[in-house]
């Protein structure tokens, strides 16, 4: 049996450079009839079900069998590389989802058809593998009607509503408007059917289109406009209005050719960066910019991790020359930091506010607690503790 996968890419964390195949492209091909059927999956799985997509994708359906280094796979969808539980959970969840498509064949007739999400999973030697049926794979490797699903927009949402709605919605970018779905259409696809409360107009826009809207537009490249039609006095159907997001578009650039030819964009690539990436930030910061921060990183010497720490430096604004290196034991105490600032801005929210609360309380001593407190992630009187709470939550 053939198996895909990304092999053992145990890290403290993850660029492209250092994924294999599938996994280092951006977006994930994601037939619309599984989207429509996906709406009950928590964020964590939704983000789960993508990933696993995108890394069978070459593959899909030649392949019985896929695999992937299990921490690898935790760290893709933005949570602790450790917590086997949680995706062994979320792993059962899309095992027990049904899909369900009914769509066009290629010979014009209706097919319909049911499939579990995934027909098995598990872990074993710190891989995980697992596998789609046959009729599954087929309509999810159908190139014909797809989504794009970028999953460095994906990494930001925290709300499975909102996700659910981005991925719904961003196959109609291209016609500026999903068209009008019935209330008890849209209640499906945000997975939410089942619920009394929810079949109150009042509640729904409250709880669920209004919060996940918000999200998207504030999180996303497109930017949503929701309408609706009414019966009487009662609201029957809803559709929303599409626009790309001036803010973000910067991540859907097809036309790349300007970027691509800038010498600092060719050091990126060689570095590892990826293409859309190296395109990304020498668009933001300028082709000087980018060439200061890449003479910063190679005087530093045995950076663990130059993306990530090339990231930082991008980010955060320090190391512009190498004309005054700092010394040895200064670049290590920076490279730490900036990894530090990594792992903490590569967590959710919810993630983020649970991290401080555990190092909070491992601490005794009210001085430490006042300077984390002030401080942070970046507090002078804890780095050696921060240092290692992070070692271990990556567990490098």
């Amino acid at each position: 049996m053939g198996t895909s996968g990304a092999g053992a890419l145990a890290r403290s964390g993850i660029d492209r450079s250092q994924l294999t195949g599938a996994l280092r492209r951006p977006s994930v091909k994601k037939n619309v009839a599984a989207i429509h059927v996906s709406g009950k999956l928590t964020l964590l799985q939704r983000k789960l079900s993508n990933v696993l997509l995108l890394n069978a994708y070459d593959t899909l359906v030649t392949a019985a069998k896929h695999e992937i280094d299990a921490r690898t796979l935790c760290l893709m969808i933005g949570y602790n590389s450790n917590d086997f539980e949680t995706l062994k959970a979320s792993l059962r969840g899309l095992a027990e989802t049904v899909a369900e498509w009914d769509m066009l064949d290629e010979t014009g007739r209706q097919e319909w058809g049911i499939s579990a999400l995934l027909s098995y999973a598990k872990l074993k030697g710190g891989v995980c593998e697992y596998a789609y049926s046959p009729a599954l794979a087929e309509k999810l490797h159908d190139p014909r009607v797809f989504a794009l699903i970028n999953l460095d927009i994906q990494r930001r949402f925290t709300s499975g509503h909102a996700l659910a709605l981005y991925e719904n919605c961003y196959r109609f970018v291209r016609t500026g408007s999903t068209g009008w779905w019935p209330l008890e259409i849209f209640r499906r696809l945000m997975g939410v059917d089942d619920s009394d409360y929810y079949r109150v107009f009042k509640h729904l826009n409250a709880k669920i289109v209004k919060p996940a809207v918000a999200e998207v537009n504030r999180t996303s490249n497109i930017v949503l406009t929701p309408e609706t039609r009414r019966r009487g006095r009662a609201v029957t159907d809803i559709r929303f209005l599409i626009a790309e997001n001036p803010q973000l578009s910067i991540l859907d650039i097809d036309d790349g050719a300007g970027a691509r030819s800038a010498p600092a964009y060719e050091r990126l690539r060689a570095l590892g960066v990826s293409d859309r990436l190296a395109r990304q930030w020498v668009a933001e910061h300028g082709e000087a910019a980018v060439e200061a921060k890449l003479d910063f990183v190679a005087g530093q010497g045995g950076v663990k991790s130059p993306v990530r720490y090339l990231s930082a430096a991008l980010r955060d604004g320090y190391g512009g020359t190498v004309a005054a290196a700092p010394a040895p034991e200064v670049a290590d105490r920076a490279a730490r930091l900036a990894r530090v600032r990594d792992l903490a801005a590569a967590r959710t929210p919810t993630q983020r506010d649970a991290d401080r609360r555990l190092f909070l309380s491992g601490l005794r001593d009210g001085g430490l607690r006042a300077d984390f407190e002030r401080h942070g992630w970046m507090s002078p009187l804890n780095a050696e503790a921060i240092f290692a709470f992070w070692e271990e939550m990556s567990g490098a």
